[in-house]
């Protein structure tokens, strides 16, 4: 079943300009669609539909040290909690680490790069509301993140 989140406005890339009344399709882990919310309930009408408070964009890649936490699975959740759903190599410095980002679908990246909402790509999706603070994360298609 797929799911369409929505939001004040969408940006595929966070440099994009925003689409008002945007939409984005998520089914498994991928992305299916991108466009208005009216076109994607009319080319999915059977999906579920989650409107969020402020822009969805594409999820963040997380550049420095994973946040300091108790265990490697709430340093990863908390990298989570931020709107970001890959980390830089050179911050996942153990074992315990790399196993906490691989069991939460979280990607380990040699370096940056740019982050996108792609058709058929991986759907790592992040709003963030008007104050910069992240309302809710999907990573690989769930959600795992989503502020009260």
């Amino acid at each position: 079943m797929e799911t369409i989140h929505t939001a004040d406005a969408v940006r595929v890339t966070w440099d994009s300009e925003p689409l008002r009344g945007g939409a984005v399709v998520v089914g498994r882990d991928r992305i299916g669609a991108v466009g208005t919310l009216d076109d994607v309930r009319e080319a999915f009408p059977n999906a579920r539909v989650r409107k969020w408070p402020g822009t969805l964009g594409p999820a963040r890649v997380h550049e420095g040290p994973l946040p300091d936490a108790p265990s490697p699975r709430e340093r990863v959740h908390a990298v989570l909690k931020l709107g970001a759903v890959a980390v830089l190599e050179e911050y996942v410095d153990s074992a315990e680490l790399r196993s906490a980002a691989d069991r939460n679908d979280v990607v380990v990246l040699p370096g940056a790069r740019r982050t996108a909402i792609v058709p058929t790509g991986r759907a790592d999706l992040a709003v963030y509301d008007g104050t910069g603070e992240c309302v809710a994360t999907v990573c690989a298609g769930r959600l795992v993140h989503r502020r009260h």
